[in-house]
């Protein structure tokens, strides 16, 4: 069994997790301090119930693509190829934003924490629920962007879902040992590794995409005689031609092919192709310069009296019980 798949829903699910784990502690940090622990429950009830309902994404997701393959079945071979890179396209649009807007609010998050759950507090008959919405919305918020990435993916079966399940458990770990254990991590650090790998495996996913929408385009030009004119390359370029992506870039097939090891690998984690396409390369260049410009230029763009703020999680949850 192939489980180099996994990989990046691995380290999707564990970069999200663990944000997710900093709100959770956080929280729970200023219930401790204000002596509102009784309200504990309502915060893992968060948590549990933001896992079910990303699941439940997923789930409603995969059954909608079925439903759509049985009602169409002569354009079945076409549609699974189709809805792959319709979900892919939304999953770059979404982790894209998330990794860039994350970046930029980092520096605020403790604070926006304290006061959603300051103001919770101040509502004492509706406190409980203020704890919940807030901890639900962000578990939420970080499964669902997960689930999108998985259903791009999900000719590969199973084997991201597991990935994505180790990367939660990884990441409830790291949120023990944060604050529970009071162990000192760089969090900044982590964060910016992590954001790098996010950027590297998003590209790829531009590549797999239009490599998916070129494969579905293709199926319908082949249906009938009608549908020829979609493959407006196959004239122009004869000779190793996609259908919409333009003429061949590279052919690795000897030196580094994509089914066997590294290039397996290097293709479930980063997108590797060893046919590369002119369309494909060029959506390739324009991401890493674009969104990868925004993301560095947000990395630098932090004061020092910024940096001095966000401390680590440790020493926030620290400050908090004094």
């Amino acid at each position: 069994m192939d489980f180099s798949a996994a990989l990046p829903t691995f380290i999707i699910t564990l970069r999200e997790g663990v944000e997710a784990a900093l709100v959770v502690g956080i929280v729970l940090a200023l219930l401790q301090k204000a002596q509102q622990s009784q309200l504990n429950p309502w915060v893992y009830a968060g948590v549990g119930v933001g896992l079910i309902a990303s699941a439940l994404v997923g789930v409603l997701f995969g059954w909608a693509s079925q439903a759509l393959s049985a009602s169409y079945p002569q354009y079945a071979s076409a549609i699974e190829p189709m809805l792959e890179a319709v979900f892919g396209v939304i999953a770059i649009a979404m982790l894209s934003w998330m990794l860039i807007w994350m970046t930029q609010q980092a520096k605020f998050m403790k604070a926006e924490v304290e006061g959603s759950v300051t103001s919770a507090l101040q509502r004492d008959s509706n406190a409980g629920w203020g704890v919940f919405s807030l901890v639900f919305i962000t578990v939420l918020r970080e499964g669902f962007e997960t689930v999108l990435f998985i259903v791009a993916k999900f000719q590969q079966g199973l084997i991201p879902a597991l990935g994505a399940i180790a990367g939660i458990a990884v990441a409830a770990g790291i949120g023990v040992l944060l604050f529970k254990w009071g162990i000192k991590i760089n969090i900044r650090r982590f964060f910016q590794v992590m954001g790098v790998l996010l950027l590297l495996i998003v590209a790829g996913l531009v590549v797999s995409s239009l490599g998916n929408f070129d494969s579905a385009v293709n199926t319908l030009a082949h249906m009938d005689r009608k549908s020829e004119s979609l493959c407006f390359f196959y004239e122009r370029f004869t000779k190793n031609p996609s259908c919409i992506l333009g003429p061949r870039v590279w052919d690795t097939s000897n030196i580094l092919p994509q089914d066997k090891f590294p290039g397996l690998l290097l293709r479930a984690m980063f997108g590797y192709t060893q046919n590369l396409y002119l369309v494909q390369a060029v959506g390739y260049v324009l991401f890493l310069f674009i969104i990868g410009g925004i993301y560095f230029r947000s990395l630098t763009s932090s004061t020092p009296v910024d940096r001095k703020n966000s401390t680590a999680a440790p020493k926030t949850v620290s400050s908090q019980q004094d």
